[in-house]
């Protein structure tokens, strides 16, 4: 399988985004943030209010397959389990085949297991060893910003914009921009991320809806959607809709759920992750 398909397919598997049910667009505009610092604040205190969750839910994927013109279409029952700031773990089940996906994350690694004999591949990866622009535009770290577990990287070189109803922080990295956190400042909660790749070319947008609050001050999406942006004729887009519907809070979960696995039997092709490029490995 091409690498170039690869990366196309995981980061298909990897974010939450759809078309339906529909996500609803703030009307009312209240006053933004007067600085950066106090946008970054904000957005600091909702993450150190996370707390270990669990959530269950249903999700549409859509993907193209190599040599197909229609996108496929899968439909899969979810489950995700997280512990504040690094670790989460996500499993798609279709209904001939549990596990059909799987997604871990820790302080040290990522890792993604994809089972369908059509795709079959295993890719993780050390975090040490990435760019942050570089690699599938969504990863597990995309994904804990999303919900809001992750803390924000307030050192970050940012900047502050207003546009109607939505605060905008922009992050730049070596002067080019990376992500663009669009902040509804009603309840100053993320809405929209866009995230670009390592030369500014906008990758995907993920837009946020329907906030639950599962313990005091910590409130997660329930819907998400993210749509990935083709950036040159070989790419394809895709969506994928995750509906939670059940979002509580945890006891914190042991380590091991988030460890990469020891064993990975029937799984065709496997590949380490370094600073975007895929190497593959024996078994």
């Amino acid at each position: 399988m091409p690498a170039k398909l690869v990366i196309l397919i995981v980061t298909a598997i990897v974010v939450l985004a759809g078309c339906t049910p529909q996500i609803q667009k703030p009307t009312k505009v209240c006053p933004g943030k007067p600085s950066v610092d106090d946008a970054l604040d904000a957005l600091q205190a909702q993450s150190q209010s996370a707390v270990p969750l669990k959530a269950h839910g249903n999700s549409i994927l859509e993907f193209y397959v190599e040599g197909k013109k229609k996108p496929r279409r899968e439909s899969l029952d979810v489950k995700l389990r997280g512990n504040p700031p690094a670790e989460i773990y996500l499993q798609g089940d279709k209904s001939i085949m549990a596990k059909a996906f799987m997604l871990g994350s820790d302080e040290e690694k990522f890792w993604l297991t994809i089972r369908p004999k059509e795709i079959s591949v295993h890719i993780w990866g050390m975090w040490s060893e990435q760019d942050s622009a570089g690699g599938p535009v969504i990863n597990p770290r995309n994904m804990l910003e999303a919900l809001g577990i992750s803390q924000i990287d307030t050192e970050g070189d940012w900047s502050l914009s207003n546009e109607g109803a939505y605060d905008i922080l922009t992050k730049k990295e070596q002067g080019v921009t990376t992500r663009k956190l669009h902040i509804y400042c009603c309840d100053y909660r993320v809405r929209v991320i866009e995230v670009f790749d390592s030369e500014g070319r906008a990758a995907a947008t993920a837009e946020l809806d329907r906030y639950k609050e599962i313990s005091d001050g910590f409130f997660v999406p329930s819907l998400i959607r993210i749509k990935t942006l083709p950036r040159d004729e070989t790419e394809k887009p895709f969506t994928i809709t995750v509906n939670l519907t059940s979002i509580q809070p945890h006891e914190k979960w042991p380590g091991l759920l988030f460890e990469r696995p020891s064993r990975l039997r029937g799984i065709k092709t496997i590949y380490r992750m370094e600073n975007g490029k895929l190497i593959e490995q024996l078994q």
